[in-house]
């Protein structure tokens, strides 16, 4: 096989990093040990934890600083704490993150009509101006969950008379 040299110059961008000149990362190889003085810099204060804080396996401990205003509560919480048993490179620590993100979501909700507030869903979805900048996909929208809502009420009704 042979190892032709072929012209890509035709292609935007091609070659753009082989100068050294112009790598970005190039005077970062060229350092040595006491070139690294830049680097330097103290941690800060570390909070005091007053809540829970939920943390990575892969740190030995908190940030030194983390937000407090949103707290692990309910099944939300349990599904969060049961999340960062796992390390950040799998999917049993991202997948029911994403679950408990929506769990808290209806958490939300129920919390709201509990103590009287009914939540206006249309206008916090943006829903108005889904409507004015992507009526098909608004139209797309609830023609799926209408089909879907009716086989599920469908399928249950056949069921009940089974």
């Amino acid at each position: 096989m042979e190892n032709k040299d072929k012209d890509y110059s035709h292609i935007k961008g091609w070659g753009i990093d082989a100068d050294p000149k112009n790598d970005p990362t190039y005077p970062m190889r060229k350092r040595g040990n006491d070139d690294h003085t830049g680097y330097n810099w103290d941690r800060p204060t570390q909070q005091t934890e007053t809540i829970e804080v939920l943390h990575s396996v892969e740190r030995p401990n908190v940030t030194a600083v983390f937000g407090t205003s949103k707290p692990p509560k309910g099944l939300s919480g349990m599904i969060r704490r049961y999340a960062f048993q796992f390390g950040e490179g799998q999917f049993s620590h991202w997948l029911p993150l994403i679950v408990a993100d929506r769990v808290d979501a209806i958490e939300g909700i129920v919390e709201d009509l509990k103590s009287g507030h009914i939540p206006n869903i249309f206008a916090e979805k943006g829903y108005k101006a889904q409507w004015k900048y992507n009526r098909t996909g608004v139209i797309t929208k609830v023609a799926v969950a209408t089909a879907v809502t009716t086989a599920v009420v469908l399928a249950f009704r056949r069921k009940c008379k089974d």
